[in-house]
């Protein structure tokens, strides 16, 4: 057992730090984790990624309560925590500050079907959370309600979640959405875009259901 939590927390670690080499999340902005069976594995609070190594990374109960490591969990563990909770599926999740996902967020400007790699996400649509402080229980309430139906979201005035049932899963998302919101950012600077109707979109969420698996010989 200690092992394989040995292995998730460099997971863990990997992820944050692709964060910070990547720019998706800039200096100490943003979290990652894992869930590690009735707990979860978290980045600590106001550590830089390029300082992080396993041994840093938080160990906390779902509820909050138990926290170990050397350090405080992420402020933000209470909207990881309710995530893992209201999703079952969720095996790790980002939340980052990403550029562009942040600018749309900040005009509360959800990313509409203007391409079909939005499906990516789960639905028609990329939602906006309403907006609440940083690390607080509302702003994790809001969280899971703009991700019903989906696996990311925008935060208003904040940034973007992203889940998958590894913490690598949620990388990959995170930056797909990153990627959207850059071109649909750019989208709106030539007017407004054509959208995909919904049944085109459910097409698409049900296409990425199956995306990138093997079939049984």
């Amino acid at each position: 057992m200690a092992e394989a939590s040995s292995a998730l927390r460099a997971r863990v670690v990997a992820a944050a730090l692709n964060l910070a080499a990547t720019g998706l999340s800039p200096q100490m902005s943003g979290n990652v984790s894992a869930r590690a069976g009735e707990r979860m594995l978290i980045t600590p609070s106001g550590i830089a990624y390029t300082a992080l190594e396993p041994g840093d990374i938080s160990e906390i109960a779902m509820d909050g309560q138990g926290a170990a490591g050397p350090h405080a969990p992420s402020s933000e563990w209470q909207m990881h925590a309710a995530i893992y909770d209201a999703f079952p599926e969720a095996g790790g999740i980002v939340h980052a500050h990403s550029c562009f996902a942040t600018v749309l967020a900040v005009m509360k400007r959800e990313i509409p079907p203007f391409h079909y790699m939005v499906a990516v996400a789960g639905g028609r649509n990329i939602r906006v959370a309403d907006y609440a402080t940083f690390g607080t229980a509302e702003l994790a309430h809001n969280a899971v309600a703009a991700l019903r139906g989906r696996r990311a979201c925008l935060l208003a005035h904040h940034g973007q979640i992203a889940f998958g049932p590894t913490v690598e899963a949620a990388l990959h998302l995170a930056h797909e959405v990153e990627t959207l919101a850059t071109q649909y950012f750019h989208a709106l600077q030539l007017g407004t875009p054509e959208l995909l109707s919904d049944e085109e979109m459910a097409l698409n969420v049900e296409k990425f259901r199956t995306y990138g698996r093997r079939e049984k010989s």
